[in-house]
């Protein structure tokens, strides 16, 4: 997992409320045993328009998507968050997030911002022309407008993302205390460490 810091440049103003993972991801992309290629499904139904926001050149390229409310309800798949990575979004900012969506992004290196709906209005208006920045470490989001806002992270999570680490580097990082256990317990407990013959 990629550490999260710093995070600057266009944000997609979306502001739809209630997006469920079924249109973040539809289900068909589930069959895949792999991570890769799920951005090119990502909100497939919507830009099925010409038009949509998502394929439109001003927002190239964009690390951030600003979305609505309840954003990410609905079934539990953590496709729906591999498929954010995989169209290059860093970030997601909105009034309030599915608790397993909120989970299952930051198991993947995706941070989530909840602001006051007031707030999300306005870097909806500001997502328009100019570009925001977000700074993990200050847990700050600034606009191209020189505006300021403050949010709000779970410390370990804040931890995580600005170290990278994932499930498996956070055991890693154990890694002296988990061989000295094993090696406690195979002076203690040998028949348990008996190489097995088969």
């Amino acid at each position: 997992m990629e550490p999260i810091g710093k995070i600057e440049g266009r944000a997609i103003p979306f502001g739809a409320n209630n997006v469920d993972t079924d249109a973040i991801i539809p289900a068909r992309w589930l069959k895949t045993i792999t991570r890769e290629g799920l951005g090119a499904g990502a909100f497939e139904m919507i830009r099925r328009n010409p038009n949509n926001i998502f394929d439109s050149e001003a927002y190239s390229g964009a690390p951030i998507l600003i979305a609505g409310g309840n954003f990410g309800c609905g079934s539990s798949r953590e496709h729906a968050a591999w498929a954010l990575l995989g169209m290059g979004l860093k970030a997601v900012i909105a009034p309030s997030f599915s608790d397993i969506f909120s989970s299952n992004a930051f198991k993947n290196g995706l941070l989530t911002i909840v602001l006051p709906q007031n707030e999300v209005d306005r870097l909806l208006e500001v997502a328009g022309n100019g570009n925001i920045a977000i700074d993990l470490e200050k847990q700050t989001i600034t606009t191209s407008c020189e505006e300021g806002f403050k949010f709000e992270i779970d410390p370990f999570r804040k931890h995580s993302l600005l170290e990278g680490l994932d499930e498996t580097g956070l055991t890693m990082t154990h890694c002296k205390a988990i061989t000295r256990y094993e090696l406690r317990g195979a002076s203690t407990h040998s028949f348990l460490y008996r190489p097995h013959v088969g």
